[in-house]
């Protein structure tokens, strides 16, 4: 009965994020497929170290239900995305819930009655926490682990979302290539072409040595080549510097890319090993034998057999040039080097036209959906309120 479930609002205090990060850990207790984010890195987001916090707002709660936590749940509203996409919308995020609508009715209403105190009219998600992290829930291909920073969930989460009045908002696609059947000649012969025709661009790998200096480009070219995506916000200085300092000791393929003129950044390919193959064991903590197992990974002596290519983008004024085919070969050429088999892109929008065809190019198909839902919760405007963070 809903009545025996008690909604706890945490703070971001490290205690309290503790307690609602491992929530998780019992409902996936018995799951082969899950692969637990590092609890050290997972607890940063919720930090004042996160400098999403500049700008944006959460609050977390957890269910306790016979004395168990049994579910939670994140509400997230980001001044950035309501100012750019004049949307007067609040996130919720992190969602995680035993297989019991009574308590998944009480989660979504305390984050529907934090969403109407703070003056916004609809509720998006999940965001973990905003669109240029985590997000989605997985409702189509259940039978595979997610890749590297994609979320994962089990198939009954769609029906309590839906339960509570959520309706799709928008599909992410993610689309998987085995590489073995990519065709390699044929991508070679296009990307020489490219390269003759625009002879004045060049094209190099970003390295972890490089990163630094990259930087200036990559923020540049991320803010203007995804500005006009669904949902996007531009990411501030802080907030690219920070997510690079997460990512930076995972750079060891050289399989990012970086294509530029003489005067200008233009484009770069984000993609990664797929070290899920090494956290996963972990099951979230360093502090364990496995890690042994983990090392040879993580320290580039070894590598996944699956890369993601997490972003691929050029400023709008040198699209349809090829230039994407270009870094996703040069990109696929070092991965077979170092013994990739297959790919995971992700996500793709499922109406981005332009990226969908790439894929079927490369002879991709769309393996995983993830779904982000809607609902409305108030009226009036957005109005700014104090941080609960």
């Amino acid at each position: 009965m809903s009545h025996d479930v008690r909604i706890l609002p945490l703070s971001c205090r490290p205690r309290d994020v503790l307690r609602f990060l491992r929530v998780s850990e019992e409902i996936y207790r018995d799951d082969p497929l899950w692969v637990a984010p590092l609890l050290l890195d997972a607890k940063k987001v919720f930090t004042d170290a996160n400098p999403l916090f500049e700008h944006a707002e959460m609050q977390l709660w957890v269910a306790v239900k016979d004395g168990q936590d049994v579910g939670r749940i994140a509400g997230i509203l980001d001044h950035n995305y309501v100012r750019v996409q004049n949307d007067p919308a609040a996130f919720f995020g992190f969602f995680e819930c035993v297989n019991d609508p009574a308590v998944s009715s009480r989660l979504f209403a305390a984050v529907s009655d934090w969403a109407r105190q703070k003056s916004a009219r609809r509720l998006l998600g999940p965001m973990n926490p905003t669109t240029n992290d985590e997000c989605g829930l997985l409702v189509e291909g259940f039978d595979a682990s997610p890749a590297l920073m994609m979320p994962y969930n089990p198939r009954r989460y769609a029906d309590l979302v839906e339960a509570q009045g959520f309706r799709k908002a928008k599909d992410l696609l993610a689309y998987h290539l085995n590489l073995r059947d990519t065709p390699m000649d044929r991508l070679e012969k296009l990307a020489g072409r490219v390269k003759k025709k625009w002879p004045e661009l060049s094209f190099r790998p970003i390295r972890r040595q490089t990163l630094d200096a990259d930087l200036v480009s990559l923020k540049e070219i991320y803010n203007a080549a995804w500005e006009a995506n669904w949902g996007f916000v531009p990411m501030t200085n802080a907030e690219i510097d920070f997510m690079a300092g997460r990512l930076k000791p995972l750079l060891h393929m050289p399989i990012s890319w970086l294509v530029e003129t003489a005067t200008e950044p233009i484009g770069f390919l984000l993609a990664l090993p797929d070290y899920n193959v090494a956290f996963k064991p972990l099951r979230g903590h360093l502090a364990t034998p496995k890690l042994l197992g983990a090392l040879p990974y993580l320290l580039g002596w070894k590598y996944p057999t699956l890369a993601r290519v997490i972003t691929l983008g050029v400023k709008a004024s040198y699209r349809g040039k090829g230039l994407e085919s270009v870094m996703l070969f040069e990109g696929l050429k070092e991965g077979f080097r170092h013994g990739l088999t297959d790919a995971e892109a992700s996500w793709v929008l499922e109406d981005n036209t332009m990226m969908n065809r790439l894929m079927e190019v490369y002879a991709g198909r769309v393996y995983k959906r993830y779904r982000i839902y809607e609902k409305e919760v108030g009226e009036g405007p957005l109005a700014a309120g104090p941080r609960d963070h």
